[in-house]
């Protein structure tokens, strides 16, 4: 922090007459573009301020996220983020490549990196928030350099995605929808990954249905899967937290699943968690494969081996209200 108390030393200088660059994902949440237009034009109207308003398809976001991050970084504003955890990882990296500062309006489901940082998951109130914020570092981590801000996965995580997707566009968004699709993906999962695992405290091969890294400190005491305080730092604030669910049957995975609603996921045979700065993970694959399926911020893609997973040094500048409590 600044001798004041005030910006941090190393933030990005957001020039208060410089427009604010709105990035709106134009299909993410239960709530159309034009409203989503509306609330954020109000509230510029409301503090006096200038804001352009982009907004484009899901297929565009990267293209447009860069370009608009790149100009925040010139103009000596931010680029703000409007959308779910997906949207944000997209709108964050890009913010992050350019040294610019972010803002977010959440529409998603869970909004886990709103929530965590004391950002009001009300629309209408995000926007007042942001508007009154000072850009602060918060940690991210990243995989094979693509940063995410809430996890990041191998194994039967990415597959519990894909389900939800597809269980959303049938029935919805809500969050009943996603346990569901929790459930039909975990009671299924018998694919087990062969993992050998580097750390700066151990090397070893190990089973696993799946590897669940977390940076949001709110997730994991919501699965009630806190690691023990094993290096300075907490997940989140200089550590990453690391998650491995052992191969079991369909039965104790319901179990499993089931403590996990309940905040109960630590207390589980089935788990293992430890913290870690820096990771590299090299999975057993079939010959000739050389990628392997990864998840991180709600996203699935395909990654080639080794995978490796760290906190990053350069934080990201994000526009939140100092003392902002979860």
């Amino acid at each position: 922090m600044s001798p004041g108390g005030g910006i941090p030393a190393g933030a990005p200088l957001i020039d208060r007459d410089a427009p604010l660059l709105f990035v709106i994902n134009a299909s993410a949440g239960a709530f159309d573009p034009d409203a989503k237009r509306q609330v954020i034009e109000t509230a510029l109207a409301t503090a006096g301020r200038k804001g352009e308003l982009i907004s484009c398809r899901p297929e565009d976001l990267p293209r447009v996220a860069t370009e608009a991050a790149s100009q925040a970084a010139r103009r000596g504003t931010a680029v703000v983020a409007v959308g779910g955890d997906g949207s944000l990882n997209t709108i964050a990296q890009a913010a992050h490549a350019a040294g610019c500062a972010m803002g977010v309006i959440p529409y998603g489901t869970f909004n886990y990196f709103a929530r965590s940082h004391g950002i009001p998951v009300e629309a209408d109130a995000a926007a007042r928030h942001l508007l009154a914020a000072q850009a602060q570092p918060v940690q991210v981590g990243a995989i094979n350099n693509r940063v995410f801000l809430v996890n990041a996965s191998l194994g039967v995580y990415p597959e519990l995605l894909r389900d939800r997707e597809a269980f959303k566009a049938r029935f919805g968004r809500s969050r009943p929808v996603a346990f569901f699709a929790a459930l039909s993906t975990l009671l299924r999962a018998q694919r087990r990954l062969r993992l050998h695992i580097e750390t700066a405290s151990s090397v070893r091969d190990v089973q696993t249905l799946s590897l669940f890294v977390g940076n949001n400190p709110l997730q994991l005491k919501q699965f009630g899967a806190e690691p023990a305080d094993s290096i300075p730092g907490t997940p989140g604030d200089g550590s990453l937290a690391a998650l491995m669910l052992r191969p079991i049957g369909s039965w104790s995975m319901l179990g499993l699943l089931l403590q996990g609603a309940m905040g109960r996921l630590g207390e589980a045979a089935g788990i293992e968690s430890f913290e870690f700065r820096h990771m590299v993970v090299r999975p057993r694959l079939p010959r000739g494969t050389r990628e392997i399926a990864v998840a991180f911020d709600g996203e699935v893609t395909r990654m080639r081996t080794p995978i490796d997973i760290r906190v990053l040094e350069r934080p990201l500048y994000l526009l939140k209200a100092a003392g902002a409590a979860p």
